[in-house]
């Protein structure tokens, strides 16, 4: 019987595992190693990081320091999430782990663009296909950059980005979904429109040329996809947490969500998803998980 079992192995996961731990908790972390943050070839916007630090070094570094006090790491899929007398049970493919608590870490799934999955990675390793310009804008100030998402998430994407650059083309994966008064807006800040959707997206060396629908062809040091993403909250919803409107977990102050014991961090739950605001959520919920097994 553990304290809590973590599900989810990024940051929220990982720093609450480590504060779990120097909480003389008995902690179980279940991971599948297919968070988003280990796709990140390079963030500089972590303090401490001034030269940069890739998303597999820093979720190694933080296994290590989770591990270091106490957290074991299992890899695996957790299937099925059930309360027991005792607290609760979290089933994978090869056996049950059974804990007084659970914290969902589980993050969320981007949507992608229609391109090959090689040329995908490939273009998210150098940096050609990004996904959080409030992460990385900054670091492509000046260069010619799509934002790929005609709807107005995408609009807005394209005008924080416009901050960086004064060329910035915001382009569709469908139809366009722009009123005529946003895309007037748009233009009217130097952000250029493209009403035809994208038809290819081919990842060179060194930048990306797209083909639409109508024969234009155009060329970018960087695609922002701006498609969305959607909360890996399933085994809340079968565990009858209530969901937001946008899947993800509703939670209180402390992280709890709707289900007493249960407890969620990171970019599953509604706010701005960036590791540092994910961390600050784990030490929360961790914190929270302690008083209350101690209570």
């Amino acid at each position: 019987m553990y304290d809590c079992i973590i599900i989810g192995g990024g940051p929220a996961g990982l720093t609450a595992a480590t504060y779990l731990g120097r909480f003389l908790r008995a902690t179980l972390v279940i991971d599948e190693g297919a968070g988003r943050a280990a796709q990140i070839p390079q963030t500089h916007n972590l303090l401490g990081f001034p030269d940069g630090i890739s998303g597999r070094d820093l979720l190694h570094r933080m296994r290590e320091h989770a591990s270091r006090y106490g957290a074991e790491m299992v890899t695996g899929v957790v299937e099925g999430l059930k309360r027991t007398e005792a607290g609760f049970a979290a089933r994978t493919s090869s056996r049950t782990f059974e804990a007084r608590t659970i914290l969902l870490a589980q993050g969320v799934s981007n949507h992608r663009p229609r391109i090959a999955q090689d040329a995908h990675d490939r273009g998210v390793a150098h940096g050609l296909i990004r996904y959080c310009p409030i992460c990385d804008a900054y670091e492509v100030r000046g260069k010619r950059v799509a934002v790929l998402g005609s709807s107005d998430h995408g609009a807005a994407e394209a005008r924080f980005i416009r901050h960086y650059t004064g060329a910035v083309t915001l382009l569709a994966q469908n139809a366009a979904q722009l009123s005529e008064i946003e895309a007037a807006h748009l233009s009217d800040i130097g952000v250029s429109v493209r009403q035809a959707p994208v038809q290819e997206i081919a990842v060179t060396d060194r930048d990306l040329r797209i083909t639409l629908a109508d024969g234009e062809s155009l060329q970018f040091d960087t695609l922002y996809a701006a498609l969305g993403t959607s909360a890996n909250s399933g085994l809340a919803r079968m565990a009858g947490a209530e969901l937001s409107d946008s899947g993800c977990i509703l939670v209180d102050e402390h992280q709890q969500t709707t289900i007493s014991g249960i407890f969620a961090a990171g970019d599953m739950v509604e706010g701005l998803d960036q590791i540092a605001v994910a961390s600050g959520q784990a030490a929360k919920a961790a914190t929270a998980i302690h008083n209350r097994l101690s209570g």
